[in-house]
């Protein structure tokens, strides 16, 4: 290529600017710093080069200075590529318009096109101003890497009590017009959509839209953290169905840019009207706005629009789209599209549908289809419950036998009461609880996808006891940190009539036990937990115990802590491999924790304060040729170990390896001095620095 020039296209300044941000980022790689055109003449002049550069420019910054003129060549070499992204769009006339004037500019330049949805149309076909695919990159392909997630589709057109004449009429020649583009420059379709926003912005219909959707989406919020995307057809619409929302909600209202859960976005001038001018708002007060929404911590969470946001605005948070506007092709691909993002365990996104637009989602999938793409672009809300159904039998087939209707019945204390007896039915079966935890996480993201439907519903109750006993199985004894595959959930767990939003469900509690003090586990506690009749649960209790004080201990003596975890995950094998009895695995976890009792004793015994019997246990005394040092002298080099390290550890001393080198150094000197033998010196010596690390945080401060 001789040294190539790359010009990337857009049709828009805030991708523009949202590209050049990204290949700026990313410079190392393309080892040389990218280039934005500030306007036409700086365009020109960066395009004047003999070779080489990455320049970012608009596609209106190509027109002639005046309105007929020929563009003048900026360059005719052959290595210049110009890249067009979203090449579905301002790049077909070629007559006078935007691919003209940059063709005169370029005449040698080779151009690929990057969109996501290609077009084919007697007067605009992708592949005839581009050339052939040279990569498919498609839905299915997407969804398969984990790059988006699957795109579900609601109607609630039918959930809108409205009469046959109160219901918007879709004209057909609404296809001519293009996502972003004024009505006002459709002559010929402005009066149809004048009548139709009067229909769709009627003051009945924004009422019974605002009620459905306050509804559904709180519904949707029960079940998935996340945030929502309302379509409007005009600006007019979006400000009365804000003020018809804010009234169900007045909370949700709020004066500043900075608060309020609720909000319009949308252009607009001084000559609007007054009462639109709260939600008029300049462009950095609209990427405030922007931020916040793709904060997915921020109150933020249904911002209304026209058509600001719906293509180059990603909010991975976003699960939700409501479209109350008459939308085609791949203006409404790339609209769906925002609620396609990861999220966390995010299962999917949904697109809920208030004007009837299930055909031109069938014609733009077709219009994909035919294009070379491959998988669906939206699943129908039906899917999402027949996936729903599927998980829900498996976690009843988990509880065959087992009756759990008075947890949905009784009051919270009779709720609690069902679950020693539901986790050890669970766990009475082989791998039971990990068998209940999968299940009843498959189930809570099929059940997030399928609400707020009536199937949903109708297992409300029966999937919050699912999530309560998951709940009690995943609970973490004090000190533990919870699995990670439990922490930063999109999926909530659900609200429902069972269980209280601010119930917590203790897991001794639920066991019919009083919380015990695992500093203390008392022979009282431990007889109690012998004699449950639940034994399965009685073992997974005296477990989480167990781990919990061992995560504790090793914040202390490491060398403690290592020994009793290699004892407790050996009881646990056993028991899970039902190489023992459930009251054998009781009996021994018992004797466990009444040891860990009694080494409390140990520091005492030996005159040894607790830092000391740390590094006292580090120097392995349980080892022959160490134990014929005899305790006096063990003990004398943990005192000095403690005395030596404690005056050279810094807060940084971890990261810094003089410090570690000279304290290794110390360590040897010392252990040396007292004849610890030659062949375990290196050992303890790591071991000790080990020791040293947990405590040194203290110390140090």
């Amino acid at each position: 290529m001789e040294n190539p020039t790359i010009v990337v296209i857009t049709d828009r300044n805030d991708l523009d600017d949202q590209l050049f941000g990204t290949f700026a980022r990313c410079h190392e790689l393309l080892r040389q710093d990218p280039v934005q055109a500030a306007d036409r003449a700086d365009l020109r002049e960066k395009l004047r080069v003999g070779g080489g550069g990455v320049v970012f420019t608009t596609i209106q910054k190509f027109m002639p200075a005046e309105t007929g003129d020929r563009n003048p060549v900026l360059s005719d070499r052959r290595n210049i590529v110009v890249i067009a992204d979203e090449a579905h769009r301002s790049q077909y006339d070629f007559i006078d318009g935007f691919a003209r004037h940059m063709r005169d500019a370029l005449p040698q330049a080779s151009f690929v096109g990057f969109t996501g949805t290609p077009i084919e149309k007697a007067d605009a076909n992708t592949r005839a101003v581009f050339g052939g695919y040279i990569s498919i990159y498609d839905i299915q392909r997407a969804v398969e890497d984990g790059a988006t997630v699957p795109i579900y589709y609601e109607g609630r057109l039918a959930k809108l009590e409205l009469s046959e004449a109160e219901r918007p009429k879709i004209d057909p020649d609404f296809e001519e017009v293009t996502e972003g583009e004024e009505v006002e420059r459709k002559e010929g379709l402005k009066s149809k959509w004048a009548q139709l926003a009067a229909v769709v912005g009627s003051e009945k219909r924004l009422r019974l839209v605002a009620a459905d959707l306050v509804d559904h989406f709180e519904k949707r919020l029960e079940v998935m953290d996340g945030k929502a995307m309302v379509v409007t057809m005009s600006r007019r619409i979006a400000v009365e169905l804000y003020r018809e929302i804010a009234a169900l909600r007045p909370e949700w209202a709020g004066d500043g840019d900075d608060a309020g859960t609720i909000k319009v976005v949308m252009t607009g001038s001084a000559s609007d009207p007054l009462e639109w001018q709260g939600h008029i708002r300049n462009k950095p007060r609209r990427e405030a706005l922007a931020n916040r929404f793709r904060d997915p911590t921020d109150p933020f969470r249904i911002v209304i629009v026209r058509d600001m946001w719906l293509t180059g605005f990603d909010a991975p948070s976003l699960h939700t789209m409501y479209i109350d506007k008459p939308m085609h092709g791949h203006g409404l691909m790339q609209a769906i599209a925002r609620v396609n993002r990861v999220f966390r365990d995010k299962p999917g996104g949904l697109v809920v549908d208030y004007l009837g637009l299930a055909d031109e989602l069938r014609k733009a999938l077709a219009a994909y289809t035919e294009s070379g793409g491959r998988g669906k672009v939206e699943h129908s809300q039906a899917e999402a419950i027949a996936l729903m159904r599927r998980e829900y039998e498996v976690c009843c087939g988990l509880f065959h036998g087992f009756d759990w209707k008075a947890f949905s019945r009784g009051s919270a204390a009779e709720r609690v009461s069902v679950l020693p007896a539901a986790q050890e039915h669970i766990l009475a079966q082989a791998d039971g609880k990990q068998r209940l935890l999968d299940a009843v996480y498959s189930l809570s993201r099929a059940f997030a996808l399928a609400v707020p439907s009536d199937e949903a519903m109708a297992i409300l109750d029966d999937v919050a006891f699912f999530q309560a006993v998951r709940s009690v199985l995943l609970k973490s004894a004090a000190g533990e940190r919870r699995p990670s595959e439990d922490l930063d959930f999109a999926i909530r767990q659900i609200v429902s009539r069972a269980v209280a939003s601010d119930e917590i469900i203790d897991i001794f509690a639920a066991a019919g036990l009083k919380k015990p003090d695992i500093s203390i586990l008392s022979d009282a506690f431990l007889a109690e937990v012998h004699d449950m009749p639940q034994k399965n649960l009685a073992v997974e209790l005296l477990a989480k115990l167990l781990k919990g004080e061992i995560k504790s201990r090793s914040h202390r003596n490491v060398v403690e802590a290592r020994s009793f975890e290699k004892m407790l995950e050996e009881a646990v094998r056993k028991y899970q491999n039902r190489a023992i009895e459930t009251a054998q695995v009781i009996e021994e976890l018992i004797a466990l924790a009444k040891d860990m009792r009694a080494r409390d004793a140990r520091g005492e015994q030996l005159g040894l304060s607790e830092d000391e019997l740390a590094f006292y246990d580090a120097l392995e005394t349980n080892d022959s040729a160490v134990a014929v040092l005899g305790d006096e002298t063990l003990r004398d080099i943990a005192r000095e170990l403690v005395a030596t390290v404690k005056a050279n550890v810094t807060i940084d001393w971890t990261v810094r390896e003089n410090v570690r080198a000279h304290l290794r150094v110390l360590v040897k000197r010392c252990l040396r001095k007292h004849g610890y033998p030659p062949d375990k010196q290196e050992k303890a010596t790591i071991t000790v620095l080990e020791q040293a690390e947990v405590l040194s945080e203290e110390w140090a401060a």
